[in-house]
């Protein structure tokens, strides 16, 4: 029973994303059965997009889940580094383990990416080694991403000076204290930056990418399969939506996440102040 399932979720999925649905070649799927068809499905093709999704310790695990599985049902080569091959912690209590370490993804990348997640975005930012990964991957990248609080960290490395950005509405305000315009969408694409609010704008994003990457019918197609059609409970998802009282009792919960967080933008602020200065006595 559970194998003829299977086999006939396979074949539902590929009817869709298969032969003749309009996705570019790499993202063509082969009709196979079980779990070696499966793979099949999201194994990346020869061709594909290489995406960088950076994975840290106390990482929102939806900042990452949402759009990874929109990349992966496009078949992109996706690459999970940190320092180490190790699982790291997440919000929900999910280790996620990185495929390559910092060192072994490629100078150039089609896809730079950065989860949120606001304590272990803040270990980022003072990390010398995740900022110097996060410049130099980026410096090169043909789009540089994030979503959450992950646009943080890319302004902190320097990679959203003079772009427009969002990022989770509770840190948001910060981003022009290090250079970034902040603009109060859920994605925000400006030039080759692409950001996402909080979590759950993490598969609009993703799907918004696609569409870059590949064209409209394939994102399309890639929603079509995701079943993404959000129609929440509750009108409650920005503080415009919430209002000022329930915005106040969350921030009245998080003071010392908000302290630390500033703290950080400021070290990362005085840093690209004093390159700045270093490159313009040159």
């Amino acid at each position: 029973m559970n194998n003829e399932l299977s086999r006939r979720t396979l074949i539902a999925l590929a009817s869709l994303v298969g032969a003749g649905a309009g996705l570019p070649a790499f993202a063509q799927d082969r009709e196979r059965s079980g779990a070696a068809g499966m793979r099949d499905l999201t194994a990346p093709a020869p061709g594909a997009p290489t995406i960088a999704m950076l994975v840290h310790p106390d990482m929102i695990a939806l900042d990452l889940i949402g759009p990874m599985s929109v990349f992966k049902i496009l078949r992109c080569n996706v690459q999970l580094a940190w320092k180490q091959r190790v699982p790291v912690s997440t919000d929900i209590g999910l280790p996620i383990a990185a495929t390559h370490t910092l060192e072994e993804v490629p100078p150039t990348v089609d896809v730079l990416f950065v989860p949120g997640g606001l304590m272990g975005t803040i270990a980022c930012m003072d990390d010398p080694e995740v900022m110097d990964f996060l410049a130099d991957r980026g410096s090169r990248a043909t789009w540089v991403t994030s979503v959450c609080t992950g646009s943080l960290a890319l302004a902190a490395a320097g990679l959203l000076t003079d772009y427009d950005a969002t990022s989770h509405w509770a840190v948001a305000e910060l981003l022009p204290l290090m250079g970034a315009r902040h603009i109060d969408r859920r994605v925000v694409v400006d030039r080759n930056r692409m950001t996402g609010g909080g979590a759950t704008a993490g598969i609009d994003f993703g799907l918004t990418l696609a569409a870059k990457l590949m064209d409209e019918e394939a994102a399309r197609r890639v929603q079509l399969i995701l079943e993404y059609a959000p129609e929440p409970p509750f009108r409650n998802g920005t503080p415009a939506e919430a209002g000022p009282e329930r915005v106040a009792q969350l921030r009245a919960r998080r003071p010392g996440m908000d302290r630390r967080a500033r703290l950080a933008v400021g070290a990362a602020a005085a840093r690209l102040a004093q390159a700045r200065r270093s490159q313009d006595a040159r």
